[in-house]
């Protein structure tokens, strides 16, 4: 009886063997993927190989997985294991965010498109899927930008310029505007045009020329206010006749003040014209405060557990000076109560006399949350069940 059942057990294992043998490529199952699935979904104009050539198992496990969509590993291991040239490279200079957090698919579609370099849908369809605080178009808006070519002047997966930019802006502006015509749109203009973005919005604006809508004052009223001659440089000191508070608070403890001796309101201002009242020379701050932080950053967008709304980074720090830590724009726990005004009833004991072992400094929301993110629920600095605790109490 016993060799009866081990003589059948082995004729049913060399069956199944057969069967799975006789599936084209030999070691893939025996299933026809496509009894279920579309087979239309599969033979768009541009095919992706694997998936054109039936070799649905090189990224599919058929039974179970640990990942979505039955994917044998994470979709940008997947995706690297054959574009394995591109992952070196795709680490490098400024990463456009979804290709740093590993999500190929928010662009492109894995088996077949009817977009060149298999995107789900036109360029600038995806971009505007983001980017939704842009207007699609402008009262007057720039012929590139009206077309959707935003490929025309960005990268879409890494650049070593910022805001992914193809070339330097200077650079890029050349390829299309000849510096013969760009000297005769400025008549009268005291030097060579140059920084075109400091007047220019790249995309549109509702004035001609695509001008920013909002104009610094003295730039709206002519040159000689800030300008006194050819040649010689716009100091901070300028800046500052007109904007006393921005001097009382650099002169705070911590500040922004760098540069004094160029002028170091330019690094982040536009002296001439802006989207809004601030100027900035770009319209988001993560993209000023970026160009320096980018490593805090690319922490953030890289954990797992973080404070929202960290782009917007003046809710928080004031943007040229404090008197508290980290530029604070207030004492960092009365910071924290504008939003999180709930935990002054129940919170771990915080303020001016409370002090952290570690370090003598009084403890803040800052000493057990991270808010530009960690690995830990609630963007704590430890795990909150041990590690976070026993350092300030050993005992327990």
């Amino acid at each position: 009886m016993l060799l009866n059942l081990s003589f059948r057990t082995m004729m049913v294992s060399i069956a199944a063997l057969v069967v799975l043998l006789a599936a084209p490529g030999g070691s893939e199952a025996a299933v026809n993927c496509f009894d279920c699935h579309d087979r239309g979904n599969f033979q768009k104009r541009v095919p992706h190989e694997p998936a054109s050539s039936g070799d649905c198992l090189s990224c599919h496990n058929a039974h179970v997985a640990r990942f979505e969509g039955l994917l044998q590993t994470k979709v940008k291991d997947l995706c690297f294991s054959c574009h394995g040239e591109l992952e070196e490279k795709f680490s490098q200079g400024r990463v456009h965010l979804p290709v740093r957090q590993g999500e190929c698919l928010g662009c492109h579609n894995p088996h077949s498109s009817n977009q060149d370099g298999l995107l789900k849908k036109s360029r600038s369809e995806i971009c505007f899927d983001c980017h939704t605080e842009l207007p699609k178009k402008f009262k007057n808006t720039h012929s590139p930008y009206a077309k959707g070519q935003c490929d025309s002047c960005h990268l879409p997966h890494q650049s070593a310029n910022d805001n992914l930019l193809i070339k330097d802006p200077e650079s890029l502006c050349g390829v299309c505007h000849t510096p013969k015509a760009v000297q005769q749109a400025h008549p009268g203009f005291p030097e060579k045009p140059n920084n075109c973005v400091s007047c220019h919005n790249p995309h549109g604006s509702d004035r001609p020329g695509m001008i920013k809508n909002v104009l610094h004052p003295p730039y709206e009223e002519g040159c000689n206010d800030c300008h006194t001659g050819k040649g010689t440089p716009v100091l901070i000191d300028a800046c500052l006749e007109c904007h006393p508070d921005v001097s009382e608070q650099m002169a705070s403890s911590h500040n922004h003040l760098v540069r004094y001796g160029e002028n170091g309101c330019t690094a982040c201002h536009s002296p001439h014209a802006g989207d809004d009242e601030r100027l900035l020379k770009a319209g988001k701050e993560r993209h000023i405060c970026g160009a320096c932080h980018e490593a805090t950053f690319e922490r953030r967008e890289s954990s797992q557990y973080k404070h929202p709304a960290t782009d917007a980074c003046n809710d928080c720090h004031a943007p040229h000076g404090s008197n508290y830590p980290s530029m604070m724009k207030n004492y960092p726990v009365d910071v924290c109560r504008d939003c999180h005004a709930q935990h002054v009833a129940f919170t771990h004991p915080v303020g001016l006399y409370t002090f952290d072992p570690r370090t003598g400094q009084q403890v803040t929301c800052a000493a057990c949350h991270a808010t530009k993110g960690t690995e830990f629920p609630f963007h704590t600095r430890g795990d909150s069940n041990k590690e976070l605790c026993l350092p300030c109490h050993p005992e327990h």
